[in-house]
């Protein structure tokens, strides 16, 4: 490893820490479909009354079952789509819906049960493509997503194209090139991080997903996951930290109204990969300075993760999260590149099966599964235990673990997703 990391390279990882982290009110799948909408409604320039929605298959996975925030309870893609048209701030992004009062959601709802709303299914392969047509006072405005939750390709008013990009999911949409993180220099980056670089997004995810945390364990949110760990196991710290990301997705999948620091597009990520290492950090009373080196371990371990996967996949994206929270907690224990490689190939080989099956309550208690891996792989390599190459798809090399890992989700569950799709949509 190079004495001091490339200046390019370390500014490639702080941008990309700032373009990854950034806060949202409500699953991302139905934020951005209410984004959209919202888009869609300002070009519109009127109250629409009819609204026509193209979606994949994983956005009719991902809305089918988790609580719209600020709709007073709604679900679904017609009640994501009736908030942005009605109430939502496109310039607020995946905080579309944030600033909706209480007297707005009879009107969402009435809307809602009025209006014309036609959605089908994308006829593509894209994971995640949303395309929502707004029509009224003889105008039509449309606006499409593809590849990212506000990722927009293209914007047309009464025909006229206004934005049109290419559509594709095998990049990012803009930013740093996330093919530049490696696990080796992950950890060199939190080595040599200037703190001030990156001290705003990380102290906002810290307060951010400690607060939704603490409003899970507090409130009765979807099957209280969170709550139920605590008073089953008590309060150790490795129960914590699987209690307080659960206690995070219990509330933010049933409708709580704080937002969330995501990652990769997701709050259940971004709260699977910070609150264990806060909880840990916490109580191994580690400086501020070190907790937020580990964060950044974690969070772009997760990223890296990720980026191999894609956005939305088979494969249960927590997972990911929790392999980047057990290094983060190894970073904690002045855990290096060595015990930190050990500890996601161990983790990756623990929880590698676990699908995705749509964003709704029983994300907190994959979450809880996802950082019980992550612990125990940093628990194996503490204790010199380890997997090795031809145990299952382990193989030689953290990289190729993590490149791994992304074949199995974006190539080989694909009839897997669609067999998932096929059975939460057949009721429907």
């Amino acid at each position: 490893m190079p004495n001091t990391l490339d200046s390019a390279l370390y500014r490639a990882y702080v941008d990309i820490l700032h373009e990854e982290l950034i806060p949202a009110m409500g699953c991302t799948e139905p934020i951005a479909l209410a984004y959209a909408a919202a888009l869609a409604r300002r070009e519109l320039g009127v109250m629409p009354d009819s609204a026509q929605v193209s979606v994949s298959a994983n956005i009719i996975k991902n809305v089918k079952s988790v609580i719209v925030p600020n709709t007073g309870g709604l679900r679904g893609i017609a009640a994501a789509v009736a908030a942005g048209a009605v109430a939502g701030d496109a310039d607020r992004q995946l905080e579309v819906l944030a600033a909706i009062t209480p007297e707005v959601r009879a009107e969402i709802d009435c809307w809602r049960r009025q209006a014309r709303i036609e959605v089908c299914e994308a006829d593509n392969d894209l994971l995640l493509d949303i395309d929502v047509t707004l029509a009224g006072g003889g105008h039509r405005a449309r606006v499409r997503l593809v590849g990212g939750h506000t990722n927009v390709v293209r914007i047309e008013r009464d025909g006229v194209v206004l934005q049109d990009r290419p559509c594709t999911e095998t990049a990012p949409a803009k930013g740093a090139d996330r093919a530049l993180l490696d696990v080796e220099h992950i950890v060199q980056f939190a080595d040599e991080l200037d703190i001030e670089d990156v001290r705003d997004v990380l102290k906002r995810q810290i307060e951010y997903n400690t607060a939704i945390a603490e409003e899970g364990l507090r409130g009765d949110y979807g099957a209280s996951i969170g709550r139920i760990l605590l008073q089953a196991y008590g309060d150790t710290v490795h129960n914590r930290a699987k209690a307080m990301a659960a206690a995070g997705s219990d509330a933010r999948m049933n409708g709580c109204e704080l937002p969330v620091v995501i990652n990769s597009g997701s709050g259940n990520q971004g709260l699977t990969a910070s609150l264990p290492v806060i909880v840990y950090a916490n109580r191994m009373q580690q400086s501020e300075d070190k907790l937020y080196r580990a964060l950044a371990v974690s969070n772009l371990v997760t990223i890296h993760i990720k980026s191999g996967i894609g956005k939305l996949s088979a494969f249960c994206g927590a997972v990911a999260a929790g392999v980047g929270a057990g290094a983060g907690v190894c970073y904690l224990h002045g855990g290096g590149y060595e015990e930190i490689a050990h500890t996601i190939v161990n983790a990756i080989a623990v929880d590698s099966g676990m699908i995705c099956d749509g964003a709704k309550a029983s994300c907190a208690a994959k979450i809880a599964s996802a950082v019980e891996a992550g612990l125990l792989g940093m628990q194996m390599q503490m204790h010199d235990a380890q997997f090795f190459s031809g145990d299952g798809i382990v193989t030689k090399g953290v990289e190729n673990n993590i490149r791994n890992i992304g074949a199995l989700a974006r190539e080989g569950m694909r009839e897997t997703d669609r067999t998932i799709i096929r059975m939460m949509t057949q009721d429907c």
